[in-house]
């Protein structure tokens, strides 16, 4: 019988793989880049090598307009995606792909630069409910039971935020009983203002914003910043609480009890379409930021009022250590993984060392990729859609298994772009192309 993880501490969960190891450690995947939000799993068991053809496809399924996986819980997945004129979150049987409800509500979103008008943030799921969050910036409380909206606002109107270049694409995160939203409104008198006029936009005071979960109501608001494409990630650091956001302008700590702020980094690129992506990783009490448009990547170690810098790429220098652009560094044993690069062609699949920012080796020709760390290894999905494992090793770029997923009549399942990142929960991996959701099984039952 699995063991179910919802809100144990990490250590509890690897004390009960340790002392039971006849039992599947198995935990759900409640929100964007899983229960810790770094993109690792403690699921064990994983298939080594994959089959040939790669691992046994469970189920199959055509999806909507969206940039967005899915999050998990409880036996369901709950998938964000644009459906013509509506923004809908479908629910469906994890094991089956089955859909069992769907919640919808109009949108009239279009994308600045052309790309797609879908949904950029995956579900929320916390308890009997889960949260949406719509690229045009309504933000929507549902209940699970009831398949209706307990509340929901529009934050980009109420706060008056100017479009940026993408839309809304920071998935908030839960602490407590606070629902931490990443805002980034302006005064009434930028109202009306694009894009190609951000650049002379302040804040005004909402770059966070902290919402009762169960109410939606105001408990606090913090920051003139604007808003960024990199998600909020929590931490405890020696005992305290902490929240950082990668906003427009660079990382901000913050004490997510309270909203009271520890520090302000500035660190973004000068280019006006520039944006900050990635999500901060943190290790004990230093932090990772990176992005891809001049400045790269920096290293901080923490502490309350303050920080101090470890290591960071030099501006002027094209050598730097890691641009991560959309995807977000995974962390083992000392060394960071990632893809480096802003277009395509130009992407790299590194490893750094963390405390030093020295590249140990760079893979050319993958594309850009996003990883999920499970046990000592690299689940690997590139844009155009193929999938690899790789050892999460240090000293070289080490394949162990590749596949292109394929129908029956061998067409490629995973079409470009695939910039989501893959997912694991009790033994499936779930993987997304531009318009299908695709479930793997790579750890076999029992294991």
């Amino acid at each position: 019988m699995p063991i179910r993880v919802r809100s144990l501490s990490c250590s509890f969960i690897l004390l009960a793989a340790c002392l039971l190891p006849a039992l599947l450690v198995a935990e759900d995947w409640p929100t964007f880049l899983g229960p810790r939000h770094n993109s690792t799993s403690i699921e064990t068991g994983l298939q080594v090598p994959w089959p040939k053809g790669g691992p046994e496809i469970v189920w199959q399924r055509e999806l909507g307009t969206g940039y967005g996986i899915g999050s998990i819980a409880n036996g369901k997945f709950f998938q964000f995606d644009r459906h013509g004129d509506q923004n809908r979150l479908e629910v469906l049987e994890v094991t089956t792909g089955q859909k069992l409800w769907q919640y919808e509500y109009p949108t009239e979103y279009e994308d600045a630069l052309g790309y797609n008008n879908g949904p950029r943030c995956s579900p929320v799921i916390d308890e009997d409910r889960v949260y949406i969050y719509g690229a045009e910036g309504e933000l929507h409380c549902v209940n699970i039971e009831t398949h209706e909206a307990i509340w929901k606002r529009n934050l980009s109107e109420e706060y008056g935020v100017v479009p940026n270049f993408f839309g809304v694409g920071s998935t908030p995160v839960i602490f407590e009983d606070k629902l931490l939203v990443m805002v980034g409104g302006s005064p009434e008198e930028f109202k009306g203002l694009g894009p190609y006029q951000i650049g002379r936009v302040t804040g005004n005071g909402s770059a966070i914003v902290a919402l009762d979960k169960k109410t939606g109501k105001e408990i606090y608001k913090i920051s003139d910043e604007l808003a960024s494409y990199a998600s909020l990630t929590l931490a405890e650091i020696d005992g305290r609480p902490w929240c950082f956001a990668f906003l427009r302008g660079g990382l901000l700590g913050f004490d997510p009890r309270d909203g009271a702020i520890d520090f302000h980094y500035p660190w973004r690129a000068k280019k006006l379409e520039s944006v900050n992506a990635s999500t901060p990783v943190v290790v004990g009490d230093e932090v990772f930021i990176s992005e891809c448009y001049a400045l790269g990547s920096t290293l901080l170690k923490v502490k309350p009022g303050g920080y101090e810098v470890v290591w960071k790429d030099e501006e002027r220098s094209r050598d730097h250590a890691m641009e991560t652009h959309w995807n977000t560094a995974v962390y083992k044993d000392g060394y960071l993984y990632a893809s480096s690069g802003r277009h395509s062609h130009q992407a790299e699949l590194r490893c750094i060392d963390w405390k030093t920012g020295k590249v140990l080796w760079a893979e050319p020709s993958l594309t850009r990729s996003s990883l999920l760390l499970v046990e000592d290894y690299l689940i690997c999905l590139s844009e155009y859609g193929a999938l690899r494992l790789l050892k999460a090793n240090p000293e070289k770029f080490d394949v162990i298994s590749e596949v292109s997923l394929e129908d029956e009549n061998g067409n490629a399942l995973l079409k470009p772009p695939a910039w989501s990142a893959p997912i694991l929960s009790n033994g499936r991996l779930f993987v997304r192309g531009d318009n299908r959701l695709v479930c793997l099984q790579v750890i076999p039952p029992g294991k």
